[in-house]
């Protein structure tokens, strides 16, 4: 179980990733968000765009992260999109945990 634990780590890690490139790489609209996915914008100045399976909103670690946000901004986010409230990398290390 040990041996299999950093393999599903590092692949979490890879999809952020790849999802952070192609996120940044085109342009910004509910378009290019594939179905099942949700786009977040992560940080606490510089945001960074997300997109994450939809199965993360029944994460409980994620919901709070949800409540800080609603807490912070309310429903006005200030980019349009779901605005969570966090470091880039405590996100990457919360979300690579849900897989």
């Amino acid at each position: 179980m040990a041996i299999r634990i950093p393999r599903v780590l590092q692949s979490s890690k890879q999809i952020l990733r790849q999802a952070k490139l192609l996120s940044s790489s085109s342009s910004s609209s509910s378009l290019d968000v594939p179905k099942g996915y949700l786009a977040v914008y992560v940080g606490e100045q510089n945001m960074k765009r997300f997109v994450v399976p939809v199965s993360y909103l029944d994460q409980p670690s994620f919901q709070d992260l949800l409540r800080k946000a609603e807490e912070e901004f309310g429903f006005d986010h200030p980019i349009g999109g779901l605005t969570i409230p966090c470091s880039e990398e405590i996100f990457i290390d919360l979300a690579s945990r849900f897989n």
